[in-house]
């Protein structure tokens, strides 16, 4: 049973960038999933969710507008688009489901390695 992120890399300010969460193990398609960021020196904190259907997403208020939570059940795949990209945005991000959550603030039982997005200045 496994959660993977993935896509991070080394982007210049003002670029946009993809994440993807998957999963292994377990049908994503039946969990809310939520992304977090962990910047340097910084304690982990909520971007959004979306919930198992992809019918609902919910972001922190700081976090809405330069952020999108999408799915694609088909393709087991949670999706975090991240735009205009600001080097505040360096950080660990990470992707955590859970079949009972329902927002970005409940508890996640499942949680991946996370992925490195580095911004250049």
């Amino acid at each position: 049973v496994q959660l993977q992120a993935s896509g991070g890399g080394v982007v210049e300010a003002g670029g946009s960038l993809r994440l993807s969460c998957t999963s292994s193990g377990f049908d994503l398609s039946f969990y809310t999933v939520a992304w977090f960021s962990q910047a340097p020196g910084n304690e982990r904190e909520p971007i959004g969710c979306i919930r198992s259907t992809g019918a609902y997403t919910s972001y922190k208020p700081s976090k809405q507008g330069r952020f999108t939570i999408s799915r694609d059940n088909a393709k087991g795949t949670v999706y975090l688009q991240i735009d205009s990209l600001k080097p505040e945005d360096t950080g660990v991000y990470y992707c955590a489901a859970d079949v009972y959550a329902s927002t970005y603030g409940d508890l996640y039982d499942r949680w991946g390695q996370g992925t490195l997005v580095t911004v250049s200045s």
